[in-house]
Formats: C-alpha cells, structure tokens, sequence
C-alpha cells in the first residue's frame, strides 16, 4: 500500500528533495500511512523511485525534525502519533443533503455585478502562443533572480532585526518609505515627506481606495477614451457617472462638460492605451481647469520606471503647487508585476485618512516584501534593473516598429517611445474578427473596442506589446499577422 503511494513522476524543474517531501507530507496528512508499519527503507524507496538513498534519507530525517515521523532503531520510520489515521478521522467531516429549495439567491443579495462590467480578456495560457504580442507581462528572463535572493537574504538574516515579521498595523516600511523619497519619486520631480507617502498592493490597490473615500453616487469622473478599463470599473463601483473625454496626439481634450466633472483620471506620461504623451499645454489647462471648478486630478504614471523616452516629462504631479493632484504609481510593473508593490503621493490629510481606510481594509501590504524591496532599491539593484530593461526595450521598440513599417503600413500609430503600440486599422477591418484569426494562427493581439466608453466604439483598432513575445519571434510574428490582415481586409471589401 505504501509503495503504492509513493510513485511519483518527478519534474525536472523542481528539486528531488523538494517533491518528495511534498509526496510524504500529503499522504502523511491525508492518513494513508498505516500504523506501526513502518515506511520503505531508504534503500528500497529510493530503488524504487530511481534516486539517491542519500536524498531519501536526508527527507527522512528533515520530517522527523520536524514531526511527522518518528524513527525507530534498527526498525526504521514510522508516523508520528498525532499523524495516525485513527487519531486524524476521529472527528470525520458530517455529510450535508443540499437543501436548494433553501439556498439563498445570490443574485438578488448582489448590491452590484462587477462580472458584466466589460473588460480586456487575456488567456491565462499567452505563453503556450508562439507569437504574443500581450501586454503587462514582463519577460521573466529579465528578472535579476540572484539579486532579488540576495536582498531576501539580507533581510532575514541574523545579523539585521528581523521587523518584517511584525505587523506594522496601518504604517509602511520606513526604509522604503526613505527610497522611495531619495531615489524614486525626485526622477519623476517630485518631492514627498513620509507622511504624503501611502504603499498599495499596485496601482489598481490605491485606485480602489482613492474611490472608496472620495467617491458616492454623485460623484462625477472625467476620464480619457480610450481609457485603462479596469479603472472605470473600479470607478463604477462607486458612480455610474463617468464622462469620456477623446484623445488627440497631444493628449485629453477638454471640453464643456468637463467643467460638471468632480475628478478627471489620465495618464499623463504615455496615455493608456494609445502611447500619447500629453503636451505641456494640456497640462497647463488641465491644472488650471482643476483650480477654476474645484476638482480634483488622479495621475496614473504607470509606466514611470519603463517610460524608454531619452527625455521624458516631469510627472504632472511635479508642477502642483495646489494638491490638487493625486499621484499613483507603481513599483513592480517592470520588474515583475506579480510583486503588486505601488504607492500614493498626496495631502498629509488624504494619506492619513486612505491610510486609516487601508487598515480596516487589509492593514497594509506584506512587511516583507517591503523591506526587500527596500533593501534592492537601497543596494542600486533597482535601478541597475531599469537601466537594462530600457535598453532592452528600447530594442523590442525598434523591432516591432520595423515589422510594423514593412508589414502593416496601413496601419497608424503614434509617433513616441510607449511599451506598447496602439494601432489604427483601416476602417474596414474589425480587430475582433483579426484578433479571433490571429489566435487560431497562434497570435495574441488585443482588439481595442472595449477600450472606449460611450456610444463610440470603433472596431479598427487593436494593441500589440513586446515583452512578453522573444525578440526574434517579431518580426516573423507581424509578417504571419500581416498575411491573416490582408486576407480580412479583402474579405471585408467583397
């Protein structure tokens, strides 16, 4: 029976001690080991499993440090009592009959329905394509692993106090706090106290809680359209009053209705999703706007650590000399947005309230990743980090650009350096329909209709990314989509 559980097909990814350990532990909580019979020798398991008798017998002795086996001498390893199968189902789960006629209707206690909102769909399986031209995912190739391990190391090491493992009830990490002040947040031209300074688990995080505290049903919210969608979701949560406001190459158009507005949401930095760095005059107007009529700005610089522009513009946080503007960011979309690490800068008086609201929301994100974090921005590691991934992207950048001038040149798109191309079909084309034939020639390309709110929503536009794609599968990948774009643009003129 034992050998009978113990088979296993080991991975060659993952360490043999690693997975053994995994196998024991598992059967050993799932009370598959008989008592008082002991387990499989080291030598005839590791016989048996076709690996070292020395990797056997180090889990072996790992479990029993640890309390799940117990060995006796010259008789070998057994379940430790508290693990018996008798002990473990003594309290057996009670079987329940489901009682539907009584079951409560989910659908009339839902106060809202995030799952209708629209949304940019991307397959949890972009890394199986052969061509995937996505956005948001880094190449994890890039990642400095060795880095990163370090500052773990540093970190829960013996010789640094260990304050990551409390916790820090509603403050953040002050070490962090000081690299984020000295280092981070003067190259975007803006100067921030402790105080003004609020740590979110990614930019989405702070989004939710600015809306929380500042949002109700009357609230009104200017945003860019096309838009980053899955803030006017987090928006919708709070109002149904949102106000699209087109896009030009020099950024948001402001207009009459904008004066009605409470909030405006842009990114000013390369706009999402089309790459449009918004002009100074813009700016200008924008902050003046938000003075004449009371209103209140939130910046989204999301790419402010990827931004590959030889010169880019100051955040538009850096020329508020009024706190009208609420700036956002983040600190782990470049280097790997998984981390879901970002920030807020505002008013002493607004942080210390979102920050009263973060505590009864989740009290504040990991310690330690904070502290890590910390510890690689403090060692230079960060930024050594950024220095190549711009480079590197600045490389991508060129060769999607190429392949897109020699493949696609019906296509337009703006003229600046963003970590994604926002492109403009011929109107004929619907990049739905591209997007649902480039998938099936193993393609991702992400259509642009749900990107616009309103009544507007043209089909000819679409987005392609470069990071997550291998640089010399560019080129080949826009000629393949090229051939599928002709064949839907003459199918469309018949």
């Amino acid at each position: 029976m034992i050998e009978c559980c113990l088979q296993i097909s080991f991975a060659k990814d993952r360490g043999l001690q690693e997975q053994l350990r995994e196998v024991l532990v598992t059967s050993i909580l799932a009370g598959r080991f008989i008592r008082d019979e002991s387990l499989p020798s080291c030598r005839a398991l590791s016989e048996q499993l076709k690996i070292s008798r020395n990797t056997v017998s180090l889990v072996y002795e790992s479990l029993c440090d640890d309390g799940y086996l117990i060995s006796r001498p010259r008789s070998g390893y057994y379940i430790a009592p508290q693990y018996d199968p008798d002990y473990l189902s003594q309290e057996a789960p009670v079987e329940l009959t489901q009682d539907i006629a009584h079951a409560p209707n989910w659908d009339n206690l839902f106060k809202n329905s995030p799952s209708q909102y629209p949304t940019i769909h991307k397959p949890s399986n972009w890394a199986k394509f052969e061509y995937p031209f996505l956005y948001g995912q880094p190449d994890a190739n890039l990642f400095p692993m060795e880095k990163w391990r370090e500052a773990a190391r540093k970190i829960t090491g013996n010789m640094h106090a260990h304050d990551w493992v409390h916790d820090l009830v509603d403050q953040d990490a002050a070490s962090l706090l000081t690299q984020l002040r000295h280092h981070v947040l003067p190259k975007r031209g803006i100067i921030a106290q402790d105080s003004e300074i609020l740590i979110t688990l990614g930019t989405q995080n702070a989004l939710s809680l600015v809306s929380q505290l500042l949002f109700d049903q009357q609230t009104t919210v200017g945003v860019e359209s096309p838009v980053y969608l899955e803030a006017v979701n987090t928006f919708r949560l709070r109002t149904q009053r949102i106000i699209p406001h087109e896009v030009d190459e020099q950024g948001i158009i402001l207009n009459e209705p904008s004066a009605d507005c409470d909030f405006f949401y842009v990114t000013p930095s390369h706009q999402a999703p089309t790459g449009v760095s918004m002009s100074n005059a813009r700016r200008k107007a924008l902050l003046q706007q938000a003075i004449d009529h009371n209103q209140i700005i939130l910046e989204d610089d999301f790419d402010s650590d990827t931004n590959i522009e030889q010169r880019p513009r100051p955040a538009l946080k850096a020329h508020d000399n009024c706190g009208r503007v609420i700036y956002m960011s983040s600190l782990s979309k470049a280097l790997a947005p998984g981390l879901r690490l970002g920030y807020i800068v505002a008013s002493t008086e607004l942080i210390d309230e979102l920050r009263s609201l973060r505590r009864i929301t989740y009290r504040h994100p990991p310690s330690y990743i904070q502290y890590q974090m910390a510890y690689f921005l403090s060692q230079g590691y960060y930024e050594t980090f950024l220095r190549h991934y711009r480079e590197n992207s600045a490389y991508r950048w060129s060769l999607l650009k190429g392949a897109l001038d020699r493949y696609l040149p019906q296509c337009r798109y703006a003229n600046t350096k963003a970590t994604a191309f926002w492109l403009q079909a011929p109107e004929q084309i619907n990049t739905e329909l591209l997007a649902w034939r480039a998938a099936h020639n193993s393609i991702l390309i992400e259509p642009g209709s749900n990107y616009f709110i309103g009544t507007h929503q043209p089909k000819c536009y679409f987005r392609l990314g470069f990071h997550a794609i291998a640089p010399e599968a560019i080129e080949p990948g826009i000629q393949k989509l090229s051939k599928i774009f002709n064949d839907v643009l003459n199918n469309q003129k018949k």
